[in-house]
């Protein structure tokens, strides 16, 4: 048997194991070890749990994951999300659509906390849609502005996704959270500008609140404008090389503290929650690093990601062509599964295909990122829809569909404006 026979059965029992609920991490780490040892040798697969995970472990890079996932929870513990909702409505809820406007805005900012789309979907969820339905607003533009909204969470930084696929592709951390900036800002706008072309042409499905007094505006997002400050001082001392990406999330976890100390929103119960949840996270975060670093090595050795590539590469087609090809297996990919196992998978797969096509790596890492979001909110298994229908079970799953297809449009849009412009990610490294 050849040995890309072998690395495409491994891939397909990868699959079965996961459909039969076995972690990713645990299965990639399986088929990852089992198919070094069959195509290998003992020695060899011992040698890479011994001497790679080891290598990998004793890397201070690593320990951004923990750092950043620690400062997201001090900062969600400490009630930002509440007040980030709030904040939102009391600055757009008189437009018309502006409770919508308050969903993304919220989803953006906390996204940009929690790094995961379907906890975005889930958290804002829980606190947006009963006040969505008390102002009135349609099920359908509520729903699936949600399960839409939620989708930012792995794009905009800090994301610990991107500290993953930074880690795993082997860039830099700071280059992949620069340049996330731009396609970030353009989404959020797109997705605004959708809902404000929805409510115009039917104002009756996002009815317009009450406008709220100055100094209520103010009062609100003086509430959220130290959490904003940490991390633009994160991000920016990142860029102004004040500081590396791993002493960035050391900064980030300080500056957290000293803001939950100071606005005394952080008892010592849900302090100890923040750092059992991190250890939770982190621990999930870096097994799936283990897993994937293992059955990375198994697919190297077997050649197949050299031989796609090369294959791709010999296709009678333009290379745009080959990665729409390729964009789509993202799409399809993001909405059967959760988009960081996704990817998770898929790098070692497709980056060498996209660097021997001649892309530069950081777009077509953080591409990955923005198409397999896109996957989590369309069919036939879009993750942040079913979170969505969980949280209001009298709503038809497909008019939640249906409604965060208005969100399709959005992406679409970034897809293609990134793609014909790859320069709006990389004018700024």
């Amino acid at each position: 048997m050849s040995l890309t026979a072998y690395a495409l059965i491994g891939i397909g029992v990868m699959f079965v194991l996961m459909f039969l609920r076995m972690p990713i991490s645990f299965s990639m780490f399986i088929v990852g070890f089992l198919g070094l040892l069959v195509v290998a040798s003992p020695n060899a697969a011992y040698a890479v749990i011994s001497g790679d995970l080891w290598s990998q472990f004793s890397s201070f890079s690593l320990s951004v994951i923990p750092m950043y996932v620690l400062m997201g929870e001090i900062v969600y513990r400490s009630g930002i999300t509440g007040k980030l909702f709030q904040a939102a409505y009391k600055w757009v809820g008189h437009y018309k659509g502006g409770m919508i406007w308050t969903v993304i805005l919220a989803s953006a900012g906390f996204g940009s906390i929690c790094g995961s789309n379907s906890a975005t979907s889930a958290t804002i969820g829980s606190m947006a849609l009963p006040e969505l339905k008390k102002y009135r607003y349609d099920d359908e533009l509520s729903t699936g502005s949600v399960a839409g909204g939620g989708s930012l969470g792995i794009i905009i930084p800090p994301s610990t996704v991107l500290l993953v696929i930074a880690i795993q592709a082997q860039l830099s951390i700071k280059d992949l959270f620069v340049a996330s900036i731009i396609p970030s800002i353009l989404l959020v706008v797109l997705f605004l500008l959708i809902v404000w072309y929805i409510c115009q042409r039917n104002p009756n499905i996002g009815p317009a609140s009450e406008n709220a007094a100055l100094v209520e505006k103010l009062k609100a997002i003086s509430g959220v404008m130290p959490t904003l400050l940490l991390l633009v001082f994160v991000i920016g001392g990142l860029f102004l090389g004040w500081f590396t990406p791993t002493e960035s999330g050391a900064v980030g976890v300080i500056g957290a503290l000293v803001y939950a100390l100071a606005t005394r929103s952080l008892s010592w119960a849900n302090f100890k929650l923040a750092v059992s949840d991190s250890l939770r996270s982190s621990a999930m975060v870096i097994m799936l690093v283990v897993g994937a670093l293992i059955f990375g090595r198994f697919l190297t050795i077997t050649r197949l990601p050299y031989e796609v590539a090369d294959w791709v590469t010999s296709l009678p087609l333009e290379p745009v062509w080959i990665m729409a090809g390729i964009f789509i297996v993202f799409a399809i990919g993001g909405a059967i599964m959760d988009a960081f196992g996704f990817l998770i998978i898929s790098i070692p797969i497709f980056f060498p295909t996209a660097l021997q096509l001649g892309y530069d790596p950081v777009w077509f890492a953080l591409m990955m990122c923005i198409i397999t979001s896109l996957g989590a909110i369309t069919p036939p298994v879009g993750i942040n829809v079913f979170v969505v229908k969980g949280l209001a079970p009298d709503v038809p799953i497909t008019k939640i569909f249906k409604g965060s297809m208005y969100y399709v449009y959005a992406y679409l849009i970034c897809i293609i404006l990134l793609t014909a412009f790859p320069a709006l990610m990389t004018f700024i490294l």
